[in-house]
């Protein structure tokens, strides 16, 4: 049984990621401002970050499918990341035919420069919050992440 407090929370927290979202496009507009970056070139840099983080780097096939570019759009991005030394390809272990978007050495060292004193605000804001409280957000976040991939898959259907 849901208790009468339930709604309002659940509200809380929907507010709450819809307030992090925009302060998250904010930052990003600002990196993008700050290295000359389109908001496509941050966006796919945001995509090869997050697949590289949970261990399933993309190919630029499947970048141009996340971003919902068109195939000679996703080639003049990619193409231009590289050369402006953001992004690499390297071959996939298990399949050489395959090709991924990997962070090259120059896309890291802006990418940490930037986001490191993000990262220690962070730590600052956290750091009185008990693990117990820190494991219980990390499942909320996990499961509104869930609904909002399950949205998508809908609005994609």
């Amino acid at each position: 049984m849901e208790s009468p407090g339930r709604p309002a929370l659940e509200a809380a927290v929907v507010a709450d990621v819809q307030a992090l979202s925009a302060e998250s496009d904010q930052i990003g507009r600002a990196f993008a401002g700050i290295h000359r970056l389109s908001a496509n070139d941050f966006r796919a840099l945001v995509h090869v970050m997050v697949a590289e983080n949970a261990g399933t780097p993309l190919t630029a096939g499947e970048l141009r499918t996340r971003m919902g570019l068109s195939g000679a759009a996703i080639t003049y991005l990619v193409e231009r990341m590289i050369e402006s030394g953001h992004l690499r390809r390297d071959y996939d272990p298990s399949d050489r035919r395959k090709v991924l978007l990997r962070y090259a050495d120059h896309g890291i060292e802006v990418g940490r420069a930037f986001f490191t004193p993000l990262a220690t605000h962070t730590h600052r804001a956290l750091d009185e919050i008990p693990d117990s409280d820190l494991a219980a957000a990390h499942r909320v976040f996990t499961a509104v992440l869930a609904a909002m991939a399950d949205f998508r898959a809908d609005l994609n259907s």
